[in-house]
């Protein structure tokens, strides 16, 4: 099946979004979320698959030990506001095709179709992801207040793991040359918008928000086992010592790399000759990307943006 043309980029409500985050906006918004939903949002390229994982494991990997092995995680964990008909799955989806795993039922599709995958979840909680700016929301997570974990990254290599997974997904505009894309980046001309306003939104929310656990990309990869306690601890949840060990285990990078479920690599839109969707997952892998001019410009646009904010970030560790 050919793909269909990259999509390009407008203006939306003052967001900049393309098509596949648009074209169902209205079912988006009336989403009607649960109490025990649990949604993980980040801006792109932030943690987002990574936190996913996390919590399917600790919820469903004893009650479904197959589900890990057999269902692709972008199933396991549907995308709220992606809207792609038509959109080739890729292989993966031969393989969850009809099949009954514990108590999910995963039907055959051809379509990446947020809403309506997550309307048609039996799983509970439903584990949602979303790159949707706070004030984009739909307000049903609001009134029942569900428990939302959000994944924020520092600026610099929240930029470099954008523009290679850009360069590599055929469902996002087309990135152009680093010098460009970095320009672009500081004016917040990407999908889902300004990095500066998704970070520092849903930062200001979380203040009068005891729903929210805002977590640091590099908190996470700094001291893993410290943060998973505080997820599981703002969760609620109490996991045996078996399976905090089989998460510790499965959650790093090098593991879920190669776990063709979570990594990506069947997935049609992406190509792997240019890059895996998995690069690297490290914090300060910017320094290989940036001069010494990109860094000087990059650095006194940044302190403009955030001067208003107690918000900090670290880029190194």
């Amino acid at each position: 099946m050919e793909l269909p043309a990259r999509p390009t980029l407008f203006d939306f409500h003052g967001v900049s979004m393309t098509k596949y985050f648009t074209d169902n906006w209205d079912n988006i918004q009336n989403f009607k979320a649960r109490s025990d939903d649990i949604l993980i949002a980040t801006y792109p390229k932030a943690g987002n698959t990574w936190v996913s994982y996390i919590l399917d494991l600790l919820y469903f990997s004893q009650m479904s030990p197959d589900r890990r092995d057999q269902i692709p995680l972008h199933q396991r964990v549907p995308f709220l506001e992606m809207h792609i008909p038509g959109f080739p799955l890729g292989k993966s989806s031969s393989v969850a095709c009809c099949a009954q795993v514990g108590i999910i039922v995963v039907t055959c599709h051809s379509s990446l179709l947020g809403v309506d995958e997550l309307n048609q979840l039996t799983t509970f909680p439903r584990i949602i992801k979303t790159h949707l700016p706070v004030h984009f929301l739909p307000k049903s997570f609001w009134e029942q207040n569900s428990k939302i974990i959000y994944v924020a990254r520092n600026a610099k290599d929240t930029a470099v793991s954008y523009f290679h997974f850009d360069r590599m997904n055929r469902a996002q505009p087309e990135p152009g040359d680093w010098s460009s894309y970095l320009q672009r980046f500081m004016e917040g001309k990407m999908v889902f918008g300004s990095w500066y306003e998704h970070v520092t939104g849903w930062w200001e929310k979380k203040q009068t928000s005891s729903n929210i656990l805002y977590l640091f990309y590099e908190d996470l990869i700094e001291d893993t086992d410290k943060e998973l306690c505080r997820l599981y601890s703002f969760l609620g949840l109490s996991p045996t010592v078996e399976l905090k060990k089989q998460v510790r285990e499965k959650v790093l990078f090098d593991n879920m790399k190669k776990d063709k479920m979570a990594n990506g690599s069947r997935d049609e839109a992406f190509d792997f000759k240019i890059s895996p969707f998995m690069r690297k997952g490290k914090v300060g892998d910017w320094k290989n990307h940036f001069t010494a001019q990109q860094d000087e410009q990059f650095n006194e646009d940044y302190e403009r943006k955030m001067k208003n904010t107690h918000l900090q970030f670290r880029t190194a560790l």
